[in-house]
């Protein structure tokens, strides 16, 4: 059940960010669930992979490189997901921070 509510929860987020920035498109309801169980995957499955791989640079960047690494991982998805739509490299990185902050909002009510 918790997973179900998670899920909900990214897919507002999803939506929400799309709506608030002009150069994000999300074609339907499902298109935004798919766009967070595949950002989610990514998530797990390559961020830690991508993150071990430019440690160097994550380290002498204090740590901001991984906003690049969200906005490449958002970047990818929108190659993968049709109807997803992130026209440029800052409206992928603006994204991956306004869903962040979203979801973290968001996730205070997930008890």
């Amino acid at each position: 059940m918790k997973l179900l509510f998670n899920l909900i929860l990214n897919t507002v987020s999803v939506l929400v960010a799309a709506y608030i920035l002009p150069g994000v498109d999300v074609a339907s309801y499902l298109t935004a669930a798919v766009v967070a169980i595949v950002l989610g995957t990514l998530n797990t499955f390559v961020k830690p992979i991508l993150v071990f791989l430019t440690l160097p640079i994550t380290f002498i960047t204090l740590g901001l490189f991984t906003l690049v690494i969200n906005a490449v991982l958002v970047l990818l998805v929108a190659m993968l997901v049709p109807g997803f739509v992130v026209v440029s490299f800052w409206y992928a990185l603006l994204f991956s921070i306004v869903v962040s902050l979203i979801g973290s909002f968001l996730g205070m009510f997930n008890n």
